[in-house]
This record gives C-alpha cells, structure tokens and sequence, in this order.
C-alpha cells in the first residue's frame, strides 16, 4: 500500500477498507506515515466524512496501537460511562461508588482537565492523600477487591489517538464528527470496557454546541460501538448551565459527597440516576434503564453507595475522614462574593465563560503541564428559574490568591436576570443500545 493512493480515494469520497485505514494509522504511529500525509488525510476526512464501517475500523487500529488492559480476569460486564465533557461534570464521583454498590464492577481510567472542562483525575487528587497513579497489577487488584477502582489513563493507551489529536488541533480538523468518535472510543475499548454509557453534551458550555450535531455524533458513538463488538447507547444532555452548583475540584468532591448523602443538587442527581440505569441495564442487572434507575435510588437513599465511597478512599489511599467532614479538603484563602445588580428569575446561565473564570482561578489549566489550585472554584447561588433580588448573591469566587474586578464582572454578566423563564430539561434525548453487537 501508499499513503498516497489511500489520501486520493479519501479525497475522492471512496470508503476505505479496514485494512486501508489500519496500515495507514499503524504507519503513522510507528513514523513510517508522515505528518503532512497524515494532516492531508484528516482535511479529506474532514470534508468527505466517513462510514459507520470506516469510523469502526478506524476505532479498532487506535485502539490497538498500544497495549489493551486486559480486565478479563475481573468476572462481570465491565460498564463504562463516558462524558464527552461538561461544566461542573462531578458525575463519576457520584456514579463509580453508586454502580458499584450495584454489584457492577467499575473499572475506569480518567483523564486531567485541559481548556474549559475539568478532569475527574484533578478533582480525585484534590482528596488528601488519593492515589491516582496505579499500576495494571494494582488497579485490577483494587476492582477485584472492592469492584472498583478509577485511576489516571497511561500513556501507553491509544498512542494513535494522541498523536492524531495533537496533529488535528494544529490542523483545524478537531470538529469532525468521526474523528472525535474514534478518538472517544478508541480510548474506551484500550481501556478495557464490554460496554459503554455516552453523555454527549450539548450547549454553550459542551464542546458540542449544537444539539443536532450533537446527536449525530451520539447515533455515531452507539453504532461504531456495534460495529466494534460492544453495546453502548448514549444520553444527550443539556450544558448551557453548570451540572450542580460548583466548579472547582475539591468544590465537586464536596458536591459529590453531598449527592452520595441524598443532600445533593437534584440534577445532579438526576443525571446520576439516569446514565447508572443505563450501565445497569447493559450490565444485565436490570430489564430496563428504569429498573436499574430505581434500584440506584435505593442504594443512594439506603446509604449503601455513600458506604462504597468510604471503601473507595481507603482502597487508593484517600482519607475516608473527608466524608464526615468535607472540608477536610483543600480550602480557600480567598473568597469573593458576586452579587445581583437587579431583581428577577435568572433566565440563563452562561456555563463557558463562568468555567473561564474558574480555569483563570486555578480550577483549569490551559496547557498540559500548568499547576492547579485544588480550592479555586465558583459556587453558584443561583441558577436558571431562581428568583434573586438586588443584591443577593449570585456566586461566589474563591482560591489561593488574588481575585480580580473582571472575573467578579464576568461572573455577574454570565447571569440574565428577567422574567420567569420555561422548563429546561436536563436530559435532551436518548440513543438506546441497539441489538447485540456482531459476533
């Protein structure tokens, strides 16, 4: 084969074969394939577009890139759940000990924050003494041990993957719907995973904007999930307003907490119930999404997934302490409130700019290597459908060191203040597992 041969059927609009798309990505990890050939083949990608087929195949050769973690020796369905990111996201904090009070084992690799999304490694950390770092050896041992364990992705994991992502950011080929799918999926099924739950979220604080595109790049996760051997099905869910009240990472492990409690934000909860059905039912522990839905209230209200957590902590290394008292964990120097100018409902909520504020705090980083303050973070008083009045306190601001006029005038202008504002559903739409996958 030629890369070449392979860059003018994509450019033509030709549908590749498996082993087209394998030898090109296997040449490209390996530098045989190089970068300008690579970026030529994304651009035709990006404008061509490809087949449920081809973004399977494709998946496959990422996936396989590296060494694959081998979770076989772990008896039960391994269910993981995806995010494809979000403001406030804390939701694995809540899910990982509700699933597996379940009897569902839990096996997860996560990522850092990078740009306006926070990562659940930086908010797990923020934990004093939690052990993100596991060996294979270890992380397998804790999901035997407890049915769970959530540790830091390695870098063996999808080499393809990184090197393609780092080469679309500098080609402006990041917003192709296929490529972001393999990119997804191709780091889920290396991680292990027999079937996968996606949150694919859509608003101004989501990284798909667009609701319909949103839903196209859902149908595309769930069906390259068939094609690839897994069940998966996907909820599209609402980002124009944070998930919960807080943004920050020992802030959402205080919410988390919280919501483990039965003392949490309700869409927080919601949400938890709904993608853990979810994983219930794929795990085949439920007849349906509502069954397994029900069973998880059950386990939150009980205390049961409240008990897990405290056998998670020990298990890495956390101080179990923190569940009595959440402010065991990093806590602000520095606390500004921002207040109201006028009175009336809060008719919208800007997630993105309010999670540029809490990335310029310390809560983010803009680049892979920038320290972060755990304590940085925004609580938010108010949020959509809230009555305020002059005055009151909208959100409040907090880190480590200095805050500034124009993040207390971001945070305030993020706030549409009006007349009573409609229902805004939290769950947008729902992509259900299709029937078993290919043999």
């Amino acid at each position: 084969m030629r890369a070449y041969d392979i860059l003018l059927r994509k450019r033509q609009g030709a549908e590749l074969s498996p082993e087209e798309i394998k030898w090109l990505i296997d040449g490209y990890t390996q530098g045989a394939v190089p970068d300008y050939q690579m970026a030529a083949w994304a651009m035709a990608v990006f404008f061509q577009g490809m087949s449920a087929a081809e973004t399977a195949a494709l998946t496959m050769a990422m996936a396989d890139s590296g060494p694959r973690l081998d979770l076989s020796s772990i008896p039960g369905i391994k269910v993981d759940k995806h995010s494809t990111g979000g403001v406030g996201d804390k939701t694995t904090l809540v899910l990982a000990p509700l699933v597996a009070a379940a009897g569902i084992p839990v096996a997860k690799l996560s990522g850092r924050g990078l740009g306006h999304t926070g990562g659940t490694i930086d908010k797990l950390e923020s934990i004093p003494g939690f052990r993100t770092e596991l060996s294979t050896e270890e992380f397998i041992q804790t999901v035997e041990e407890i049915g769970l364990a959530v540790a830091s992705a390695t870098q063996s994991l999808a080499p393809a993957d990184k090197k393609l992502y780092a080469l679309r950011d500098a080609t402006a080929t990041v917003e192709s719907i296929p490529l972001i799918a393999a990119s997804i999926l191709s780091k889920k099924l290396a991680g292990g995973a027999d079937a996968i739950v996606f949150d694919v979220k859509c608003g101004l604080g989501a990284f798909m904007e667009d609701e319909e595109k949103g839903r196209a790049l859902a149908e595309l996760l769930v069906e390259s999930c068939r094609k690839a051997g897994r069940r998966a099905c996907a909820l599209l869910t609402a980002m124009d307003q944070p998930l919960g009240r807080t943004i920050g990472n020992a802030l959402e492990v205080q919410e988390a907490i919280a919501t483990l409690k039965g003392e949490g934000p309700r869409d927080l909860r919601e949400l938890c119930l709904a993608l853990g059905g979810e994983m219930l039912y794929l795990a085949g522990k439920a007849t349906d999404p509502e069954e397994g839905q029900a069973t998880l209230a059950r386990l939150l209200d009980s205390g049961a997934a409240l008990a897990k957590m405290v056998q998670w902590l020990k298990a890495q290394g956390g101080n179990p302490k923190v569940v009595d008292d959440p402010k065991l964990v990093p806590q602000p120097a520095t606390v500004v409130d921002v207040k109201a100018p006028q009175a009336g409902y809060v008719t919208a909520l800007n997630a993105r700019e309010l999670a540029m504020v809490a990335m310029g705090l310390g809560a983010g980083r803009a680049t892979k290597d920038a320290p972060i303050d755990p304590t940085a973070g925004i609580v938010l008083a108010k949020k959509i459908g809230d009555y305020v009045e002059a005055g009151e306190v909208l959100a409040t601001l907090q880190n480590n060191s200095t805050i500034n006029q124009d993040q207390i005038h971001t945070v305030q202008g993020s706030f549409q203040i009006g007349g009573r504002p409609g229902p805004m559903p939290l769950i947008l739409g729902r992509i259900p597992a299709s029937s078993n996958p290919p043999a």
